[in-house]
């Protein structure tokens, strides 16, 4: 494959993109990424003061999936012995290291924010968090009915001796090892309490009969500090010396031989379940916690020294979502109705909205309800003949596949791609699954070996004695709830090419066509890479022309060295390239030489940035790919993904004139240097917020309507 760098700078000498000091580990580039979450929590002024809370949250659930994937992939290789080093030149053992210094440095920042600074602005607002020591006798007392009441039936504690094996403990349990002793005082014991997950994790008082002062105030107790006050009714007869909290992550990434795999669904669901016994990964202590105790979970646990975190305060800060149950708007984001362009011109018509003209939603400033609304009109239309569609991550409470259902009870042809596969939904997909099969729709699950990860429908309609195709095709997944909190775009078109490309890729994903040639899309892993590559070598040539390269990429992750390769490449002739990442970048911006003409942004707000968009200047006849691909291996070689063609041109200016608004933000834009290390930007005014711009003109948009 040409390299695009034949004429390198005018005859210069080519840089040697092998150089492992022209990437950023993988690893440590995610712990960047969840740094910058990080920040929205630590910023007294990025956020009210819930959302704040929200964000510690997010950073924490991150941390957990981080550890459960990436760093039990790692802790494999360091075990197994390999020492093969990654582009950027680290060996899994360099990077255990690294991962676990950045770590214990943001758990430390972390808790610094919540407990100096997020508590006690809690408490000035009437939200306060109490020990069941602070508590006056007669409250504890009342607590403990309610203990006794709703919580000890749960509970099961375990004891270890000779007589008792050690207990199995699951991924991210929280415990309380529990130091005890008989009546005469000689006998030191261990024994082992699981906080139950099924009960809310942070307890209301005001909702607790006797509890309530009537104040207004909402007290909060950790469900561990009530279950360590009350052990004694767990151990009656006995002394208690001593309880610890004590928290484990295991590996819970499911690994699958399709090809032995005769039912993937059973398959599956036995996968689900081994992640409870997958190896321990992180071990989160207290700092209290006695050697001796220390050294007994770990020789149970398996786990080493490098494995054990400790953590002052709450461990699994995750629960703190919860708080956002509390009714405090004023302590909260301020609330919209996302715009409805379709309704508004078509009156919730969308086949004619889509016959008319190609329609483009930008979510969750335009309505995810349209896609919702394409569906259930298929699904009720009479002259609506089939309905094929992929689902990723589609909720447990779908109404897309409840709509997708009735179709099917309609005597419709309904065929839904359902990714098993995808990690941590593999539950409700198998539900959804079986739930489809039961009302006579076509399931199928893939291709083996390859995730599908494409956002496709595709429906056939009859119309004037003609059968007519719409498609819908997206960057984010068909879930209304995500619809509400992810940047994604919705493409809604009549394409014939398109339609003739989908459908071929139905067949592949369905039956056992092999086709591998696509008129207008994009397929992995078949050719995204390779056409990708081949704009960004385009553009090399058209720069060397009139000198107005020009490269515009949004994605998730930018991890593919091939790309970054190209992308390097290009820079070195002149392209100007932007690329707006939120996540993971491999690649190194303003390198002398390399990549001085390549700028990486990262926005962290409000909404999650999900959407993926590729624009090429090319000389003038601009091309824009939307779609699910980022530029990762996993997304080019190891899953179905598409990226499809914009072929409207005033679509194309729209999503040109978004990414110019998001590349110009200054309030919650990150830069990534030459080092890789990212810097908030902080321009002069006027401040630019692009998620708030964005809501702005959704609501004008609403306004101008009524």
């Amino acid at each position: 494959m040409p390299t695009g760098t034949e004429n390198y700078g005018k005859g210069e000498s080519l840089p040697d993109f092998y150089d492992p000091s022209y990437y950023i580990n993988r690893e440590l580039s995610w712990i960047y990424f969840n740094q910058r979450v990080l920040e929205e929590a630590l910023d007294p002024e990025a956020h009210p003061l819930l959302e704040r809370v929200k964000f510690i949250s997010i950073f924490s659930s991150n941390l957990d999936e981080y550890f459960m994937i990436r760093v039990a992939g790692i802790e494999d290789q360091f075990e197994a012995g390999i020492q093969d080093r990654t582009i950027d030149g680290h060996s899994p053992s360099e990077q255990l290291e690294k991962i676990r210094t950045m770590v214990l440095q943001q758990l430390s920042q972390r808790n610094k924010c919540f407990y100096h600074d997020l508590v006690p602005a809690l408490q000035h607002e009437g939200i306060e968090f109490l020990r069941v020591s602070e508590l006056s006798a007669t409250k504890q007392k009342a607590l403990s009915h309610h203990f006794r009441k709703e919580i000890y039936p749960v509970l099961t504690p375990l004891a270890f001796d000779t007589g008792h094996p050690f207990p199995f403990m699951s991924n991210l349990s929280l415990n309380l090892a529990i130091e005890l002793e008989d009546e005469d005082g000689r006998t030191l014991k261990f024994a082992r309490v699981k906080v139950p997950s099924i009960l809310p994790r942070l307890l209301q008082l005001n909702e607790i009969k006797g509890m309530d002062d009537d104040d207004g105030v909402i007290r909060l107790i950790w469900l561990e500090d009530l279950i360590e006050n009350n052990l004694a009714q767990l151990f009656p007869k006995m002394r208690i010396t001593k309880a610890h909290l004590f928290r484990l992550i295991r590996d819970a990434d499911i690994e699958i031989e399709e090809d032995e795999a005769g039912d993937l669904l059973k398959t599956i669901e036995k996968g689900i379940r081994s992640r409870r016994y997958g190896k321990v990964v992180r071990l989160d202590i207290t700092p209290a916690m006695p050697l001796s105790v220390r050294k007994l979970l770990m020789k149970n646990l398996g786990v080493a020294e490098r494995n054990v975190y400790e953590i002052d305060g709450a461990l699994g800060f995750g629960s703190l979502i919860d708080l956002l149950k509390i009714e405090r708007p004023e302590l909260k984001d301020e609330p919209f109705v996302p715009n409805s362009p379709i309704d508004e011109q078509f009156d919730t018509d969308i086949f004619s909205a889509i016959k008319a003209r190609d329609q483009l939603l930008y979510h969750p400033y335009d309505s995810f309800q349209p896609i919702v609304e394409l569906i259930n009109q298929a699904a009720l239309d009479p002259d609506v003949l089939s309905i094929k569609q992929t689902l990723y991550r589609v909720g447990s409470n779908s109404p897309i596949v409840k709509a997708l259902m009735k179709a099917a009870e309609a005597g419709k042809q309904v065929a839904v791609l359902v990714e098993l596969k995808a990690r941590f939904d593999e539950g409700n997909n198998i539900i959804w699954a079986r739930a489809l099969e039961d009302v006579g729709a076509h399931v199928a699950y893939g291709l083996p070996g390859l995730k599908t990860h494409a956002k496709l429908t595709l429906i056939v309609r009859r119309e004037q004695q003609k059968l007519k195709r719409y498609l819908h095709l997206g960057t984010g997944n068909y879930n209304p709830a995500t619809g509400k909190l992810y940047t994604d775009y919705s493409l809604f078109t009549t394409n014939e090419q398109l339609c003739n490309d989908v459908a071929e890729l139905f067949n592949a994903l369905t039956g056992y066509s092999k086709h591998t040639e696509y008129r207008k899309l994009l397929v992995s892993p078949i050719n995204t890479r390779k056409r990708i590559i081949e704009m960004i070598e385009r553009e090399v040539e058209l720069n060397r022309k009139e000198k107005k390269g020009r490269i515009i990429m949004k994605m998730n992750s930018l991890v593919d060295t091939k790309t970054i390769r190209a992308l390097y490449s290009a820079s070195g002739e002149g392209v100007k390239i932007d690329l707006i990442i939120r996540g993971i970048c491999c690649l190194k911006p303003g390198i002398p030489g390399v990549s001085e003409h390549i700028r990486v942004i990262s926005v962290i707000g409000r909404f999650l940035e999900h959407s993926r968009a590729y624009y090429f200047h090319n000389g003038g006849k601009e091309e824009l790919y939307l779609g699910s691909a980022d530029m990762m291996p996993r997304n080019l070689d190891d899953r179905v993904e598409t990226l499809f063609p914009v072929l409207d041109k005033d679509i194309i200016r729209a999503v040109k004139s978004d990414l110019d608004l998001i590349m110009s933000d200054n309030v919650k834009a990150w830069e990534m240097n030459a080092d890789g290390v990212y810097s908030k930007i902080n321009n002069e005014s006027p401040k630019v917020n692009s998620q708030v711009l964005f809501l702005t003109r959704s609501t004008q948009k609403n306004f101008m309507t009524q």
